[in-house]
């Protein structure tokens, strides 16, 4: 598995970006993770740890960043996602992030050639068409980008328009490189996080924010029939992650969780990170919000599940992960 995106991915690769504000290194963040804070954006397992597993992986898919992450350790998949950054170079730039395309070409340059020293470049080739590649980006391109850029010039739908054919182009650089098996994920309803509802005075969902998540989401599901026929021998799954944490927000005692609304973590000065050394909630399976933005734990291996399991083409589209890996 290689995966690229923002925080609900990155597995630690922030920790080594010398200039990035956007890290979760510290407690108490991972303090339900065996590693501790190792840089993931939750309490514990993220939903790259969860498919993992589901998967049989032998280990954590380990950040490119880390500069253990070498010969043998990158045969089972490495992660290049960036808590922050976005589909556009200039998203979280200020941040210090590494953006999606610099993430492709830290795959180009790096990972593949280390890949072709230990297998040659046929059993590469071969191998490509093996690997999940996972792309979970988007939804910072809007909080940290259109939201914030006061820019009138551009309507909503154009700038989602441009987004989804600057991913489409992405996705092509990656199948060139010998990607076939794509798993694309949705963007969280980010309107009904806390950093979000915390503005509202009664703390309902911001509606702009989630029309913008939905707009992309519905231009990337259908990006998965409009691609496929142009990436020859392909095969792309959408993971409505959109639709599986609206489900347990409606309904969240149903699902297990009685607070569906706070932060777990006492969230710093920003109002999405946790503040260094705070405190945390000591119900953290009952709650859906680890930090101002990121699901916990629980959420996210009730993504993982959905994934790579569910049946409803609503959750993902046209079939499961589980699917996926088998063809």
């Amino acid at each position: 598995m290689f995966v690229f995106g923002s925080s609900l991915v990155d597995n630690g690769n922030n920790n080594f970006l010398p200039n990035s504000i956007a890290t979760a290194d510290y407690s108490p963040y991972g303090a339900d993770f065996p590693l501790g804070p190792s840089g993931r954006f939750t309490n514990g397992k993220n939903v790259i740890d969860v498919l993992g597993e589901k998967l049989r992986l032998p280990n954590y898919i380990p950040p490119f960043n880390d500069p253990s992450t070498n010969g043998s350790e990158i045969l089972h998949g490495v992660n290049f996602a960036s808590g922050g950054s976005g589909i556009l170079d200039v998203t979280g730039a200020p941040a210090g992030v590494t953006s999606l395309n610099q993430q492709i070409r830290d795959f180009e340059s790096d990972t593949l050639p280390d890949f072709e020293l230990h297998l040659g470049e046929k059993s590469t080739e071969i191998i490509m068409s093996e690997f999940l590649f996972v792309v979970g980006s988007g939804g910072n391109d809007y909080s940290l980008n259109y939201f914030r850029s006061n820019n009138t010039n551009i309507t909503l739908e154009d700038f989602t328009a441009n987004l989804t054919a600057t991913l489409s182009l992405q996705l092509k650089r990656l199948y060139d490189l010998g990607a076939r098996k794509f798993v694309l994920m949705a963007i969280n309803p980010n309107g009904c996080s806390p950093s979000a509802t915390v503005r509202s005075p009664t703390r309902d969902c911001v509606e702009i924010l989630d029309r913008a998540s939905q707009m992309f989401n519905s231009n990337l599901k259908k990006l998965v029939d409009d691609i496929r026929p142009r990436l020859r021998g392909s095969n792309l799954v959408f993971v409505n992650t959109y639709k599986i944490i609206e489900d347990i927000l409606r309904f969240p005692i149903i699902r297990g969780f009685t607070d569906a609304k706070s932060a777990c973590c006492e969230v710093g000065v920003t109002g999405i990170l946790c503040k260094r050394g705070g405190l945390i909630c000591p119900n953290r399976r009952e709650y859906v919000f680890f930090d101002g933005l990121h699901p916990t734990e629980a959420v996210n291996c009730v993504i993982g599940s959905k994934a790579f399991v569910s049946f409803l083409r609503d959750e993902v589209y046209p079939f499961n992960v589980k699917r996926l890996s088998e063809i």
